[in-house]
């Protein structure tokens, strides 16, 4: 029945390569051998999901145990979703074919705030209660990592374990549990118990959140008997310098966003920009050895016959290997014909020599973020970068043939005024000026400048946790006055809806009380919020207006030094003192160095044991 019901959705929908499977690579494996299955769950398209360079890592990870198989689902897009409601046919993973509600373990990863409807889609498609509450031991255990769990509040109730931190190791070591709770037939809730032993893995069930009468948080503990720690501390990787990288991807039937080799060449960032909750959250900054990614990306092209290799990190430039890198990787490459991608190059490591080297099979197109239009806002973001590296490494890029360039900026940062937006249209119209003033431009040939300007939207565990967002109407004034201020056909401005962006850090900030909202949201139709065509904001505000909540509680109001977060139970190393006092040196416009150039202190290398930070001497990364 399930594979005739399949067969007729399949036959109606536009894209059913995105439902089928079999993709090159893909795992298969004997149910009946396994003492563990686990369904890896991508909220979003098949196309945004197979990019996600973290789901090919953990599927090779897991799927290298003999016991454990590892699948995958995506959330169905609308067609599908419908024809799936109307077959009654459940949510499957794409390898067995077999419903989620009969996995051991279904697991979210947790990329984007506003794809946490498409989690309830999900759940609800596979027959599976939203609240962990509402579970019983018959359905599988629903758990959930990536960046946003560092605020997990929000979802908190829906899931019966959130894992923190890096899960290469974490992750199995979940895996083992369940094995060991099955073997000997001991119920959910001691298994929960066990869980929360595991470092990293957070247990919502096992805290009680008190609030004040203004509806701050009052405290959040664990419950009595519980065993579960006060404080629940990042897993990290203990020897991310030499730890084997994914050489088996799973090759997408149907194009995916990132349609490439990946390979991952350091993880967390040196810079400190005070936007950026990667670059926190990831602390501290590990390299990967040389030789392990030149070997890695080798057997990736081979095993896969990707024609494109990206290096992929934060801040790749970064790399204290990176020349050496390249050199061997050219070896290769390009008599093979395979590109070499370069997508986070930084303004001021920009070079003659990467160009050279990047450029020898294609040329990718080309993207700087200067973040900030003036330099006294950079400086208050702690980017870092002078107008003139800008103006250097744009002279650089057009002598060597390239015509177009593609600035990121962001808009409602913290102190900001008019001045620096009309600096975004400067900073532009400076580069369309270089342009025609550079004697080894393209001949015959004009300029193009793109401007893409996202929203500020202020993350937990940055120094911008405590500002708050801009409104939807000073946004929105904002971006009316950059239009005003672009004078060039040459340039061509994009930029976010402000409403996303407003629900975005309502959920970034928010706290438990959140889930009743979503799913009153989704139960209104509300899923795919991050695609505009599918945003139902009139919907949100209703959905929260009935459930009594005040959306601008969360993301227009600035939160005392001495107020307890939604997350101040979660420890990603970096301290909160800390965060303070980058916030305090923002608002003077100081910087602060790179890790890699002087420690700073800010707490994440007691994640490795203390002593000198790892970020600023890669040799004791073993």
């Amino acid at each position: 029945m399930m594979e005739k019901k399949l067969r007729q959705a399949l036959s109606a929908v536009q894209k059913p390569g995105r439902y089928t499977g079999g993709e090159p690579g893909s795992v298969y494996k004997d149910p009946a051998l396994m003492d563990c299955r686990f369904a890896f769950c991508f909220p979003d398209t098949y196309e945004v999901g197979m990019s996600f360079l973290g789901m090919k890592v953990l599927y090779e990870v897991l799927n290298a145990r003999e016991n454990i198989w590892c699948e995958r689902a995506f959330m169905p897009w609308v067609d599908m979703l419908d024809e799936m409601k109307k077959l009654d046919l459940p949510l499957y993973a794409l390898e067995s074919k077999t419903p989620l509600n009969q996995f051991d373990i279904v697991g979210f990863t947790l990329q984007y705030e506003l794809s946490y409807t498409n989690i309830l889609a999900m759940l609800e498609l596979s027959g599976i209660p939203f609240y962990s509450k509402d579970r019983g031991e018959e359905m599988p255990l629903i758990v959930a990592g990536g960046p946003c769990t560092c605020n997990a509040e929000p979802l908190a109730d829906f899931f019966d374990a959130m894992m923190l931190g890096e899960g290469e190791e974490q992750l199995p070591a979940l895996c083992d549990e369940v094995i060991k709770a099955k073997k000997e037939g001991i119920p959910k809730e001691e298994l929960l118990r066990r869980l929360a032993k595991i470092k990293g893995v957070y247990v919502p069930s096992l805290y009680l959140v008190a609030y004040n009468p203004d509806g701050t948080i009052k405290c959040v503990t664990p419950k009595p008997d519980s065993g579960a720690p006060e404080l629940i501390e990042k897993a990290i990787l203990p020897n991310f310098r030499h730890t084997p990288l994914p050489t088996n991807f799973t090759v997408p039937m149907v194009g995916a966003v990132h349609d490439r080799a990946m390979v991952e060449v350091l993880r967390g960032c040196v810079r400190g920009c005070r936007f950026c909750q990667a670059g926190f959250i990831y602390r501290p900054m590990r390299e990967r050895d040389a030789d392990l990614l030149d070997s890695s990306a080798r057997d990736l092209c081979r095993n896969t016959g990707y024609e494109e290799v990206s290096l992929t990190s934060l801040s790749t430039s970064d790399h204290s290997q990176l020349e050496p890198l390249l050199d061997k990787l050219l070896t290769w490459t390009e008599g093979k014909h395979v590109n070499i991608a370069l997508p986070s190059l930084r303004i001021d490591n920009f070079s003659e020599s990467l160009i050279e080297k990047t450029t020898r099979v294609r040329k990718s197109g080309l993207t700087f973020a200067p973040e900030a239009g003036t330099q006294r806002l950079r400086d208050v973001i702690n980017k870092n970068v002078t107008m003139e590296e800008i103006e250097r490494s744009c002279t650089l890029a057009f002598s060597k043939g390239y015509t177009s360039v593609k600035l990121y900026f962001m808009m409602g940062l913290p102190t900001e005024t008019l001045e620096d937006i009309a600096g975004i249209a400067e900073t532009a119209q400076r580069v369309v000026d270089l342009y025609y003033q550079n004697p080894g431009k393209a001949k015959g040939r004009g300029v193009s400048v793109s401007i893409s300007v996202s929203c500020f939207v202020p993350k937990p565990f940055t120094p911008f946790q405590f500002a708050a967002q801009d409104t939807m109407e000073q946004l929105r004034e904002k971006q009316q006055y950059l239009l005003s201020c672009v004078k060039s056909k040459k340039i061509s401005v994009s930029y976010h809806d402000a409403k996303i962006s407003f629900l975005e850090a309502v959920f970034a900030k928010g706290n438990r009380r959140l889930s009743k909202v979503l799913v009153k949201a989704y139960e209104r139709g509300c899923y795919f919020d991050g695609w505009g065509e599918h945003f139902k904001f009139n919907t949100w505000c209703e959905a929260f207006r009935d459930c009594g909540i005040d959306m601008a509680f969360f993301a227009n109001r600035p939160i005392p030094f001495d107020e307890i977060t939604p997350w101040e139970h979660f420890g990603y190393g970096v301290t909160k003192d800390f965060l303070i006092e980058e916030y305090n040196r923002a608002v003077e416009a100081t910087t602060t160095m790179p890790c890699n150039k002087k420690c700073s202190g800010c707490g994440a290398n007691n994640l490795m044991g203390g002593g000198k930070c790892v970020a600023f001497d890669q040799s004791r990364v073993h």
